[in-house]
């Protein structure tokens, strides 16, 4: 028996090892190359050539060969992504200066020695304002993908590279996921030169540094860092950049992909970056020290470090008077609480401490479950499950009919269920006032973290009753005490403790109070005025 227990073994090491050898050799045979910077050729018909087979013939790769000079006596091409550049502009600005002002100068195209024909016209001929040197196909073919205009000449291998970005592109709109009655109406777009030209009216500032790179090997697409130099922490910066550097991937096609690549807490329920499409909020955080992750192609953007009352908290906090702001805010903890404990409490209590009811209050619920024939739990959990379908359903489904067919179906199925008897009137309200409790939390993401947090509440109060509830909230208190956003604790100004900071937390002081940034976060320049500013008379 041994020895048939030996050989199995064997094997399956043995095969085990077959298999990690056999990955092991198709890793290396796949492993992409690297890329070969090949320097562009003398013949203008080679380099034509070569473009078209990198490209497979792609018929959006426009090659327009065109004759210049005095008597058209200089061979040249230009090229250009369709759809990826004005055409208006290259029409304008580039053929037209080639074919016809320069052949009317009075300048003599012979008169222009050969060694300064190029610098020739990057000075006299072209009126456009940014031209880059292009020398091999590497940097020719990331420029015709970027929405620049290349230009290349018979008998030069070199040429130039013209920003002439266009094509159709969504206009700055109000954000659909952030309303607010008071404040900007304006959002990101999914270009990434629009959003920074946004920030950039918001921040008028030669502080504000923009540092770029490409990630993605496929994609190649434009992410930049934004902080205020001389607010931001350097250390966190560094971070930031040593993480997106690590980044080797094929495609970044949104600002999930960063987030999931270089968060801290990758299984944890609660988010540890922040992200939004206002430019406003965007602003302030960058205001108050943090860094902003920009990804070309999306509208929103990620923010870091963060706090967890910053999810609880809205731009438009800002904008109203400091009791208003307050009282707000208020709403919104409660509204935390009750999203993620109130079908727990039912539960708790309808199961195991039916005491602590009022007499008439437990009658009427022991009434209503009589021809209920499932525990509370199983009544909770099937609604609370029926209703995450139907909001997901009206998310998905056409504007025109997604919040008629949720209302109609939450109505529908809420009273058939109760009048059918499989379900409780009391338990479909403590999930109605639970779905509504879940919208007053302002950010989507930490929405999800309840909604998931909801259900492993709900079976620990089965089983344990109130004394589950506040074992699994000591737990979770400690889970988000353990948790760190780039180093700086998650659950600051609360724990640590920092008094200075209770100003804006939940809270929101007058603005002439919150002089100074929060400490761990700016630890550079913490003070936002010279000087605090007076308390205004109270007359």
């Amino acid at each position: 028996m041994n020895f048939f227990k030996t050989k199995n073994k064997q094997s399956i090491k043995f095969k085990w090892e077959d298999i990690q050898k056999r990955t092991a050799e198709q890793t290396i045979q796949t492993k992409p190359q690297e890329e070969i910077k090949e320097p562009l050729e003398l013949s203008l018909t080679d380099n034509l050539q070569k473009i078209k087979e990198l490209f497979g013939n792609s018929d959006d790769i426009i090659m327009r060969e065109i004759r210049i000079g005095k008597e058209g006596r200089i061979k040249a091409c230009i090229i250009f992504t369709d759809g990826l550049i004005d055409s208006q502009s290259a029409q304008n600005f580039i053929m037209e200066s080639l074919m016809i002002d320069w052949r009317t100068t009075e300048v003599e195209s012979e008169s222009v020695s050969r060694l300064n024909l190029l610098q020739y016209l990057k000075d006299m001929v072209l009126t456009v304002g940014d031209i880059q040197d292009i020398n091999d196909f590497t940097n020719l073919l990331d420029s015709l993908l970027n929405g620049k205009v290349i230009l290349l000449f018979e008998g030069y291998s070199q040429g130039f590279a013209v920003e002439m970005k266009g094509g159709k592109e969504r206009s700055v709109e109000e954000p659909t996921t952030e309303t607010t009655i008071r404040g900007p109406r304006e959002g990101f777009t999914e270009n990434i030169r629009v959003n920074t030209s946004l920030l950039r009216r918001k921040i008028r500032d030669h502080n504000l540094w923009i540092e770029s790179r490409k990630i993605g090997k496929v994609s190649k697409t434009n992410v930049s860092i934004m902080y205020i130099n001389g607010i931001a922490n350097d250390k966190i910066v560094e971070e930031v950049r040593k993480r997106l550097d690590r980044i080797k991937i094929d495609s970044i096609l949104e600002t999930g992909y960063i987030e999931e690549l270089i968060q801290d807490a990758k299984w944890s329920p609660f988010p540890t970056m922040y992200h939004s499409e206002r430019p406003d909020a965007i602003a302030a955080d960058l205001l108050e020290g943090r860094i902003a992750i920009l990804v070309d192609g999306t509208p929103f953007v990620i923010t870091i470090p963060v706090i967890f009352a910053q999810f609880l908290q809205s731009p438009e906090d800002y904008y109203n008077r400091a009791d208003i702001t307050t009282l707000l805010r208020f709403l919104r903890y409660v509204g935390f609480f009750i999203a993620l404990l109130a079908p727990s409490f039912y539960i708790a209590i309808t199961t195991f401490h039916q005491e602590m009811l009022p007499t008439q209050l437990l009658i009427t619920l022991a009434a209503q479950r009589e021809g209920v024939p499932f525990p509370a739990f199983i009544e909770a959990l099937a609604m609370e499950v029926s209703f995450e379908i139907l909001r997901e359903a009206g998310l998905r489904m056409p504007k025109a009919i997604g919040q008629a067919v949720s209302i109609v179906g939450t109505l529908v199925i809420g009273s058939a269920a109760v009048e059918a008897g499989f379900v409780s009137a009391a338990m479909v309200i403590v999930v109605a006032i639970t779905a509504i409790s879940s919208f007053i939390v302002s950010n989507y993401e930490l929405a999800i973290s309840i909604r998931m947090l909801r259900f492993p509440f709900m079976a620990i109060a089965a089983s344990f009753g109130l004394f589950g509830i506040i074992v699994g909230l000591i737990a979770l208190i400690l889970h988000m005490c353990s948790l760190r956003s780039f180093g700086i604790p998650y659950m600051a100004p609360f724990g640590p403790f920092i008094k200075d900071d209770q100003k804006d937390a939940i809270f929101r002081m007058p603005r002439w109070a919150m002089f100074s940034r929060p400490r761990l976060i700016s630890q550079t320049n913490i003070t936002r005025e010279d000087t605090p500013a007076p308390k205004p008379d109270s007359k």
